[in-house]
């Protein structure tokens, strides 16, 4: 199969293209810094990709044709996190959290979604969140976004029902990544969680659902750290 993986450069989006490559698929890995962090080789395509541009998907979708000739699967992954609370949240930054995670994803999954129902095969995961669930104190802006992807993800499936294009949303709590590298305290602290999901434990899930029966649908899988109480 032919994957297109987006935010592949580090954490979920890594684990996810190491776990399709051990397995034999041909992986179009999209990033900022795609091209230096993998070297291109038959199975595998790194494409800089800034999803913050307007033309960015659609180049990225040409791209993977011209090289594979086909698509089987999307991961929608690239994100951000900016939350806090009213009085020193950053606006800019969450209008870009918004653009990355909301706009730059609908572009992404509605474009890949056409082919996928030409082709009457498909399948696009969706990186959401716990908090495309649920919400907490200063974290709505993120939590609005993945609520956003999950509503569309929703919409798209009931819409695909009768066909062979799959969508799920994976949901996880608190991931070990680069995306807290920023802030001065740890989430895990504020949550008092000793061991954090690993990007592995996503890529793994993923996996999970790829190996199911094809008449099998899984619209979402959750995965929480042990502590983790939402």
């Amino acid at each position: 199969m032919i994957a297109v993986v987006t935010g592949a450069t580090s954490g979920i989006g890594k684990a996810i293209t190491h776990r399709l490559l051990a397995r034999g698929e041909c992986v179009v890995a999209a990033g900022r810094t795609a091209r230096q962090s993998y070297l291109a080789r038959p199975e595998l395509l790194p494409v800089n990709c800034d999803l913050l541009e307007d033309d960015a998907v659609e180049r990225l979708f040409q791209q993977t044709m011209a090289e594979y000739g086909n698509v089987d699967l999307l991961f929608v992954n690239a994100g951000v996190i900016e939350s806090g609370p009213i009085e020193t949240i950053n606006i800019d930054k969450v209008c870009e959290m918004t653009r990355l995670k909301v706009e730059s994803s609908f572009r992404l999954i509605y474009t890949f979604a056409k082919y996928f129902k030409e082709k009457n095969k498909g399948h696009i995961f969706i990186t959401s969140s716990v908090l495309g669930t649920k919400t907490r104190e200063n974290s709505g802006a993120y939590a609005g976004c993945n609520f956003a992807l999950e509503a569309l993800a929703e919409s798209l499936r009931m819409e695909l029902a009768g066909t062979n294009v799959q969508i799920t949303c994976i949901e996880p709590g608190l991931v070990q990544t680069n995306l807290h590298a920023e802030w001065e305290v740890h989430p895990k602290h504020l949550l008092n969680i000793s061991d954090t999901l690993q990007p592995e434990d996503i890529a793994d899930a993923i996996i999970d659902v790829l190996e199911k029966p094809s008449h099998v649908r899984v619209p979402k899988v959750m995965l929480l750290p042990k502590g983790h109480k939402i």
